[in-house]
């Protein structure tokens, strides 16, 4: 059984822009260190990569897929050309008001990881919102939290990836 790590994607791994959509190349810039920490995570645990990423209005006109998956090409390939693998990858496109299952903090999209041939309790959620805290509750594992300020009851709060890669490969 392997631990999972589900890390969220704007905020966590990209810089977001509050009330954009990431739709343009030019938006896109990653977190600092965020190669170097996650490699050496990957390198060094035993955890399965899955990205986790609520995209708000996913589909719609005014978020059209077109705009969206060279986007999410590009952070991906990227990644992988940082030598950084992903082994899942769960996007949902519903708005908070759907109050859809599988929209974080719900987690309908990753039922799948309740089987026992993961260890979810060993697991950990990395984001920078407290939906992120929560889906980790929702899931039976545990939370970091990327904040610069103490306000949830995440197992880690911290500034940035080396703090996280301290804590999960002390």
């Amino acid at each position: 059984m392997r631990p999972i790590l589900f890390i969220d994607r704007d905020g966590t791994i990209i810089q977001e822009i509050s009330g954009e959509n990431m739709d343009r190349i030019e938006k896109i810039t990653f977190l600092d260190d965020v190669f170097y920490y996650l490699r050496k995570i990957q390198l060094e645990t035993d955890f399965l990569f899955a990205m986790v990423t609520n995209q708000d209005g996913l589909g719609t006109s005014a978020f059209p897929e077109e705009d969206f998956w060279p986007i999410q090409q590009f952070i991906m390939r990227t990644l992988k050309g940082e030598r950084i693998n992903f082994d899942a990858v769960h996007i949902d496109p519903h708005f908070e008001t759907d109050n859809h299952p599988n929209r974080k903090p719900g987690i309908g999209m990753l039922t799948g990881y309740l089987q026992s041939e993961f260890d979810v309790e060993n697991s950990y959620v990395i984001g920078d919102r407290l939906t992120d805290v929560q889906l980790a509750k929702n899931l039976g594992c545990q939370a970091i939290h990327i904040s610069d300020k103490k306000e949830s009851d995440a197992v880690l709060t911290a500034a940035g990836w080396r703090e996280i890669y301290n804590f999960l490969c002390p």
